[in-house]
């Protein structure tokens, strides 16, 4: 066995002008990382060279993935490229595998310089999937964009790249390994750990195990259903809900992570999670859940497939925060939404007068008020609830936040929303996703767009549809000032707001890997109906929306491809 210093080298390479991260990192489709020349490389050497040398010395970086197609491959170069680059130790999940919750928490635990996540979250895997890569700070949060800036001014002008060849690590052996290298003192160490078990032990510090055993498998218990839709999260529900809380092994479903999630697109909503809400029409699970890709997004069901809007998931938390030991112990400082998302969560902090922030889409944003200890509890519209425990969105979290709140109330899911409804009035709210669409036709219809609410004769105009009529109050292009460290975000979303508070807002999506996702977000609020069904109370505001968009005729759609 050769036992010579492994060799370092220094590769040249040419840039690529398309490496601009969006509001979760770099996703492409994964043929792009294949067929393109140091596409990988250059990206990976872009985040490294992000980072100061004094501070990327010697090191540590957290590294894992969900699993999806290219999880492996992608892990091996940069754990070649990490070691050339001078940083000291990379602490990895299990088989490359690890949730980005848990990812943000091992970052957090360890005191490490930041993360690397393989995902591309609730988009499709596979050869003919998506791969995305995801640069998470110090403190376990998404990258703020002066860090993805660099990134991507870093990738356009890259002359070439460190990487070590010769170093290969063993994924599937949990304990460290180590490397020495060619001039370098100290050796470079690869730490393998349990994906699961830091993050179950966070969580076990901040809900009442005991009280959730005895709910889940005690002598009255609730019947459960989880989707892990063949993504990262199937591991830490069989360890936590079935090992650990008592639930039969069939209370968890598509629980092994698979390279193309089973060829089903893991996106936790009523449309990709349809098996779910099918097994759950018969009324034999009280409660049901389903989880995306990389395990931070969740969907809740009630008994016989009662949909709960993200929106009203984060206000009925925190309506109940008190049943989370955790919150007991810590207080509450403060509930933030993103502005897509209905304003469910106001009218809850209002009653409580609990400051209440209103972000741009994108975690990052309620990360920097959670570092500054001005928030306790978030959630976006796009299936996302978290708190201050780390820095992502938590499904799991989320699952246990709202079976602690039925471990206290002792009443179903549908009983304790209605229950919410009628204290505060309902915001219906709904999204409809056109996906896919042409890049070009989709930025002219929002460019003008902006240009015919920006007018200043389109305030107070008057739409008229059956016998509803909606008066224009307030229309703009939403741009918010982070009230931390007051740097200014804008063209964050178009809004028109009514004179009766209802709310229609445009957004164009940047998770996507393929072509533009327009999407249109309607909320109204409603104190007396709050029974109704929601597309049909929300119908005249939706045809408001596509009229003023011209959206069908701009883009050649009739319809939404997804409606959530």
């Amino acid at each position: 066995m050769d036992d010579s210093p492994l060799q370092v080298l220094t590769v040249p390479t040419a840039p690529y002008p398309d490496q601009r991260p969006g509001t979760s990192g770099l996703r492409k489709k994964v043929h792009v990382f294949q067929t393109r020349r140091n596409y990988l490389h250059n990206f990976i050497q872009s985040i490294f060279s992000s980072i100061d040398l004094r501070d990327r010395q010697g090191s540590t970086v957290v590294v894992g993935g969900d699993g999806r197609f290219f999880n492996q491959t992608a892990i091996e170069v940069i754990v070649q490229m990490a070691a050339a680059n001078g940083v000291g130790r990379l602490i990895i999940g299990h088989h490359g595998i690890m949730s980005t919750p848990a990812i943000s928490c091992v970052i957090r635990k360890y005191k490490a310089i930041g993360g690397i996540i393989l995902t591309a979250s609730h988009n499709p895997g596979g050869p003919a999937g998506d791969f995305g890569i995801k640069f998470n700070t110090a403190n376990g949060g998404p990258a703020k964009e002066a860090v993805t800036n660099k990134i991507f001014q870093i990738s356009r002008t890259i002359e070439e790249f460190a990487i070590c060849p010769g170093l290969q690590v063993d994924l599937t052996t949990l304990g460290k390994q180590m490397f020495d290298l060619e001039n370098k003192f100290k050796p470079f160490t690869v730490e393998i750990v349990d994906s699961v078990e830091s993050y179950a032990n966070m969580l076990r510090n901040i809900f009442d195990f005991a009280a959730l055993k005895e709910l889940l498998s005690g002598e009255n218990h609730i019947r459960i259903r989880l989707d892990a839709m063949h993504g990262v999260l199937g591991p830490y529900v069989r360890r936590i809900f079935c090992e650990e809380l008592g639930c039969p092994a069939n209370s968890a479903i598509n629980c092994v992570p698979l390279e193309d999630f089973g060829g089903q697109h893991p996106d936790p909503n009523l449309t990709y999670a349809a098996d779910l809400v099918d097994s759950m029409r018969d009324g034999h699970y009280d409660f049901g859940a389903a989880f995306d890709g990389d395990g931070d997004r969740n969907m809740i069901l009630g008994k016989h497939g009662f949909f709960v809007t993200p929106p009203d998931s984060v206000a009925v938390i925190a309506d109940n925060i008190f049943c989370i030991p955790y919150f007991q112990h810590t207080g509450v400082r403060g509930f933030a939404r993103s502005m897509p998302t209905s304003a469910a969560l106001d009218r809850v902090a209002k009653a409580t007068k609990i400051e209440l922030y209103e972000t741009p889409t994108g975690w990052k944003f309620f990360g920097n008020l959670m570092d500054a200890g001005r928030l306790s509890l978030c959630g976006e519209e796009s299936f996302g609830t978290g708190g201050d425990h780390i820095r992502e969105k938590d499904g799991l979290w989320a699952v246990l936040a709202w079976l602690s709140i039925l471990a206290t109330r002792r009443q179903s899911v549908e009983d304790i929303l209605k229950d919410h409804w009628l204290k505060y009035g309902r915001n219906y709210f709904t999204r409809y996703d056109y996906e896919s669409v042409d890049i070009d036709a989709a930025c002219e219809m929002m460019e003008d767009l902006e240009v015919l609410i920006a007018e200043k004769s389109f305030i107070k105009q008057r739409f008229a549809v059956e016998d509803k009529i909606y008066q224009v109050e307030k229309a703009d292009n939403f741009e918010y000032t982070d009230p931390v460290d007051s740097t200014i975000t804008r063209n964050q979303g178009l809004r028109i707001i009514f004179s009766d508070g209802s709310r229609i807002i445009y957004r164009l999506s940047g998770t996507g890997s393929d072509g533009a996702t327009v999407r249109i977000y309607i909320d109204s609020y409603e104190k007396e109906q709050i029974f109704e069904d929601t597309q049909v109370m929300l119908a005249p505001l939706a045809t408001i929306a596509v009229k003023i968009s011209q959206l069908h005729h701009r883009t050649g759609r009739s319809g939404p491809s997804v409606i959530t």
